[in-house]
């Protein structure tokens, strides 16, 4: 899965203060020990040329929960306070991934650094901001990770193949760290993280802000602690026995992107009968009758090749779909027999290369409930997308040293506490059916459908709707859930055409 946050862009100047304290719930300074708080303080400018200061800091918490002995790891968090109380319960914005991280927001020059911090400074207007990174891959504490191996490009991937290299990266991780307790990366340990940087910071209760994992995450957090959750604003939604996509439904994202795409002036040339659509399942059947050999030249000249298969094919229409104004033009390209783009990307991506382990580590634990683990294997779409989003991690799981969290802790269950959900129908990461099965469950809940829009952040799905978003930060300060529409629609995008001449008969 692949989460992306554009949320616009502001200059800012950044500098970084000297002092540095460390506080526990005692008061006393001391030597960190569980629940224990490091900060620095620091100013950042903001557009209009005015100083925000901020913190910055690190959570000690025990790497496993559940161990008596367990040694303590750091967990990077910043917090923005209001410049003026508001009396609303301070936002704790969750990030996604698994193995997001956004601290960097606070010191880097890079222009995805400094669009977070723009979007971090708005929450002025509801109360204190409160950015928690995930345990296990974070700025100020640990980023576990390990180098997979790179995979051969004589032969296609396959699923066999796929859960095997799991497998062994699992048996990998635990021997190559024996000083660490991996049992205790889960996303409830994540959760409890949330709930420890409250009390430290001397809050009652919080507001929770997430997209994509971090909406499972917040959805962690309100079901281990409901108490001290005062609203909740989710995007991407992923509920949390929806970690593993089902098929049918993402591929019902792509259909809704093809249904655009197909009246596109510009693509009509390159469109068989039946639209896009019938380009996907003519590849589909071609790639399972025998794979295909592309052979490309480097920017040195040197020539190399790759088998690609009916897997190759059906994770990259996957991984591309991301990307709705590209998209199309990949499928045409593959239509068509240009394969070259993607070979050469098929290549870079079978090299050998570092695994955030925290991705794993949370998913696997987490996992799915029997019934929904049926659905997935059993269903439609399997036949065009096939079991890549979750074979080879349900096969793995047991490998991995984190405990299955159970399927009490994953059924949906009712909750009274006001949340407002934002998801788009384009969404192939987290399909909008995740969206409108989990706001059955918030009886105080109400939900936004954006048409075409993607796997992105509340404000960047409502970028063109002042109102809506005037309307979110009122429901933070307040919980009103007042002026917020029940859907959005975005303009149809100018749709990338493919690098090469149309075709003078279409098939």
């Amino acid at each position: 899965m692949q989460h992306r946050y554009p949320l616009g862009s502001i200059a800012a100047t950044l500098s970084l203060w000297l002092a540095c304290m460390i506080f526990s719930p005692s008061g006393l300074a001391a030597s960190p020990k569980a629940g224990d708080i490091v900060v620095q303080t620091g100013v950042v400018k903001a557009a209009d040329g005015t100083s925000v200061p901020y913190e910055v800091g690190t959570l000690y918490v025990p790497e496993n929960r559940q161990s008596p002995t367990s040694r303590l790891i750091g967990v990077g968090f910043a917090r923005l306070k209001a410049k003026t109380p508001t009396g609303a319960p301070p936002v704790f914005w969750l990030p996604g991934g698994p193995g997001l991280s956004v601290l960097d927001a606070l010191e880097s020059p890079s222009p995805a650094a400094r669009s977070r911090l723009a979007s971090w400074l708005t929450y002025a207007s509801v109360g204190d901001l409160v950015v928690i990174e995930q345990r296990g891959y974070t700025l100020r504490g640990e980023k576990l990770q390990i180098i997979a191996p790179a995979q051969p490009l004589d032969r296609p991937s396959t699923t066999e193949a796929d859960i095997a290299s799991t497998i062994a990266l699992a048996k990998a991780a635990v021997a190559a760290n024996p000083d660490k307790d991996l049992a205790g990366y889960t996303i409830a340990a994540c959760a409890e993280d949330v709930n420890d940087l409250r009390r430290a910071l001397g809050y009652n209760r919080i507001s929770l802000f997430g997209g994509s994992f971090g909406s499972q995450w917040s959805l962690a957090v309100m079901r281990l602690h409901p108490e001290m959750v005062a609203r909740a604003v989710l995007s991407s939604v992923e509920p949390l026995d929806f970690g593993y996509d089902m098929p049918s439904q993402v591929f019902a994202s792509m259909q809704r992107i093809a249904f655009d795409a197909d009246k596109d002036a510009a693509l009509a040339p390159y469109l068989p009968k039946g639209g896009l659509m019938a380009a996907i399942r003519t590849l589909e059947e071609r790639f399972a009758k025998a794979p295909i050999r592309v052979k490309v030249r480097g920017a040195d000249g040197s020539e190399q090749s790759i088998v690609l298969g009916q897997l190759d094919f059906q994770g990259a229409l996957l991984e591309k779909a991301s990307d709705a104004e590209s998209w199309p033009a990949f499928v045409l390209s593959q239509y068509y027999d240009h394969h070259e783009d993607w070979a050469r990307e098929a290549i870079d991506s079978r090299k050998s290369q570092p695994v955030k382990l925290i991705g794993p580590l949370i998913d696997t634990s987490l996992g799915a409930t029997p019934q929904r683990e049926y659905l997935l294997r059993n269903d439609p779409g399997v036949v065009m997308l096939g079991t890549y989003g979750f074979a080879s991690y349900i096969a793995s799981a047991k490998d991995w040293p984190t405990p299955d969290m159970g399927d009490a802790f994953r059924a949906f269950a009712r909750s009274d506490i006001p949340v407002l959900l934002v998801h788009g129908d384009w969404d192939t990461s987290t399909p909008i059916e995740n969206m409108l099965t989990q706001l059955a469950y918030f009886p105080h809940g109400h939900g936004i459908v954006v048409h075409r829009g993607g796997h992105d952040g509340t404000f960047y799905q409502l970028r063109d709707e002042p109102v809506a978003k005037s309307a979110v930060y009122a429901f933070l300060r307040t919980g009103e859930l007042k002026d917020l529409p029940s859907e959005v629609t975005l303009p149809v995008p100018t749709f990338k055409v493919p690098g090469f001449p149309p075709p003078t008969r279409v098939d």
